[in-house]
């Protein structure tokens, strides 16, 4: 088991996913300790390894090595409430590692489907799928604003960092609610989060490490989208 994907040339797939394993171990996220995911346990230096590795400068943060709360409290979710994945083609947008693409699988989903476009995202995705032994099918390129390719349910985590990709990718979910498409989104009460068209769904305490938010412990809600 593990993603599907056109990832590139052997030898570059094979570079990435040993990047991740000498960088990361297997761990269980806090809220979902039924998942187990190749987690950093800092960022810093896994940053500074990663603009050596790719060769690059000004990197975004390896977004990818960590279970982000809104990831986190999305998962718990699709966990508890079998019966909306289950038997359904889900999509797991901006995935980074993959952690609701993994849960949408193992709550029974026909088909869960990763988008990303990072390409050690990707690599982690496939070795995080494969740690749980399911199949999860990676879409490497930039999906927003696309018709629905079949989805029954799309998810997301942790979309409102910044203003622009906020307001994109809210844009293209309320058309996809619109169209009659289950839209989940969750979030921890970002900045950009929409003040609109938003169903609160349930709400979670989440432990996380100062290494990457600012307090031990961030509330982060899973909201349906309304068209």
């Amino acid at each position: 088991m593990g993603a599907r994907c056109r990832r590139g040339s052997h030898t570059v797939t094979a570079a990435l996913d040993d990047f991740i394993r000498r960088h990361t171990r297997l761990a269980a996220p806090p809220l979902v300790p039924e998942v187990r995911l190749h987690l950093a346990s800092e960022v810093t230096p896994l940053w500074e390894a990663t603009e050596v590795f790719l060769a690059a400068t000004n990197l975004p943060p390896p977004y990818w090595a960590f279970a982000w709360v809104g990831g986190q409290a999305l998962t718990r979710w699709l966990l508890d409430h079998p019966e909306q994945v289950r038997g359904k083609r889900v999509l797991d947008f901006a995935a980074g590692c993959g952690l609701s693409a993994v849960g949408a699988a193992l709550a029974g989903a026909a088909c869960a489907q990763a988008a990303e476009i990072d390409a050690l995202s990707i690599a982690a995705i496939g070795l995080n799928a494969a740690a749980n032994d399911v199949t999860v099918e990676v879409i490497a390129e930039d999906i927003v604003g696309t018709a629905n390719q079949g989805w029954d349910l799309v998810v997301a985590g942790d979309v409102c960092y910044e203003r622009p990709m906020a307001e994109r990718v809210f844009a293209w979910f309320r058309r996809l609610a619109a169209d009659g498409t289950q839209v989940l989104m969750a979030d921890p009460g970002r900045n950009y989060l929409p003040q609109f068209g938003l169903q609160r769904l349930a709400s979670y305490a989440v432990p996380c490490s100062k290494e990457v938010e600012d307090k031990e412990m961030r509330e982060a809600c899973v909201y349906r989208i309304v068209g």
